[in-house]
């Protein structure tokens, strides 16, 4: 996308239900063996330029779920965000790993995991 990114929707109390809401249902397009980044999970969500708002609805959710593939979510240089040896950095690399998605030098690459939402993808996987 050229040029500026639209000015971030402002956001209240009353509208960050719906905010998860279409950011979780984003995230859960999101195939196996693809990645997204917090920006684009944003835009494709209808919240573009609060990536940070990506971060907290996912720090909401209870990774041991199993229904959101969280772990599909890195930042825009293809790298895990959680802290680095932490247990939650292993977990989501170990996840990641298990869904065919190569890491090289700490990274993934968007050109071969990049996630394209126009692609095909079950709401569930």
């Amino acid at each position: 996308m050229k040029g500026r990114a639209p000015k971030p929707k402002p956001l209240s109390a009353f509208n960050y239900q719906t905010a998860r809401t279409q950011i979780l249902d984003t995230i859960r397009r999101i195939p196996k063996g693809k990645v997204a980044s917090y920006g684009q999970i944003a835009y494709v969500a209808g919240w573009p330029g609060r990536a940070r708002l990506v971060a907290r609805v996912l720090g909401d959710v209870e990774a041991s779920d199993g229904v959101i593939p969280w772990q599909r979510v890195i930042n825009a240089q293809g790298k895990i965000a959680i802290p680095k040896d932490s247990p939650g950095h292993r977990t989501q690399i170990r996840l990641l790993k298990a869904e065919g998605v190569v890491f090289l030098n700490g990274k993934v690459s968007f050109v071969h995991h990049g996630w394209q939402p126009g692609d095909p993808s079950p709401l569930l996987d």
